[in-house]
């Protein structure tokens, strides 16, 4: 399967009168444009972006938006993934929507991840670093205990100079720690660090992975 194809794939799980998920970035992006697609012939859903950029792109579309004012659960949430392991325990957030995006998915029936095969391997962090959302007063704060915890870390910049605010006015600090040995365990430490919003460890949230020539699930890839 070809990008544009598991962007198809996951939209054919879009069904009338859904409440649907609608991630950040580049893999989340073509799912909303063949979404829209959809829904410009006829199907009838509502989204819920994770962020103001998908918000933007899906109301471009025409595809009704909704926030959970109106909806306390979520049918189906499509996403993408910075890096995947084996037991589609995921790295996300490099795009800087990760707490929107785990409050969707975790409201979700069904998450559902699509990625490239660049992004699988066969231990997260083997890759990526992890982003981690801090309050401003706090973020040097939580780049020291980050680091005193064994990473290399970095209040995210952008290129004018700035640090990288996201939807939430907060700053991202990303912490390199090489392969994780228990994602989940490394996430619950780092949500202790005071001034710490979430981090990038999706450790047991996705139900299906689909890459391009496959799709994973957590059964099959135990299994492997």
């Amino acid at each position: 399967m070809s990008n544009w194809e598991i962007a198809v794939r996951a939209a054919s799980r879009a069904e009338p009168g859904m409440v649907i998920g609608l991630g950040t970035g580049r893999a989340a992006a073509g799912f909303v444009r063949e979404l829209g697609e959809r829904v410009r012939n006829g199907l009838a859903v509502r989204g819920i972006p994770t962020s103001r950029a998908t918000e933007s792109l899906a109301s471009s579309l025409g595809i009704p938006l909704i926030g959970f004012e109106e909806a306390a659960a979520v049918d189906l949430a499509v996403d993408g993934a910075d890096e995947v392991d084996p037991d589609l325990n995921l790295i996300k957030g490099h795009g800087g929507a990760l707490v929107r995006e785990r409050v969707v998915a975790a409201a979700a029936s069904r998450f559902v991840v699509l990625v490239g095969p660049e992004k699988l391997s066969h231990r997260l962090g083997a890759q990526r670093s992890v982003p981690v959302e801090a309050i401003p007063f706090a973020a040097p704060q939580v780049r020291r205990a980050l680091e005193r915890m064994g990473a290399v870390a970095e209040i995210r910049i952008e290129s004018d100079g700035n640090p990288f605010v996201t939807d939430n006015r907060n700053l991202l600090v990303n912490a390199s720690f090489g392969e994780i040995a228990d994602p989940a365990a490394l996430h619950r430490e780092i949500r202790d660090i005071p001034g710490v919003l979430d981090s990038g460890l999706f450790a047991g949230m996705a139900d299906e992975v689909l890459v391009e020539g496959q799709a994973l699930s957590p059964t099959a890839a135990a299994a492997s």
